[in-house]
């Protein structure tokens, strides 16, 4: 692993110190933990992001699709 240095308000630093998470683990498996679940947020949306531009327009899927249409069917619930 590689030391890093973050900067922190006091208040901020307090209430991180004062939560029981932080007191077991400590401040840098907290601050890793929550940096992984700030790229996986990251990734999740920008995927996202990348669905609504591909299937924004409602463009036609093709001619090789028409007269599928009315095909699918949903599964029962």
């Amino acid at each position: 692993m590689k030391p890093i240095q973050v900067l922190f308000d006091e208040t901020l630093l307090k209430q991180l110190d004062a939560d029981e998470r932080v007191k077991r683990l400590g401040r840098s498996a907290v601050l890793r933990e929550a940096a992984k679940a700030y790229l996986r947020r990251a990734r999740a949306r920008r995927i996202d992001e990348q669905y609504r531009r591909a299937y924004a327009g409602g463009k036609p899927l093709g001619d090789e699709f028409t007269g599928w249409e009315a095909e699918g069917t949903w599964p029962e619930e």
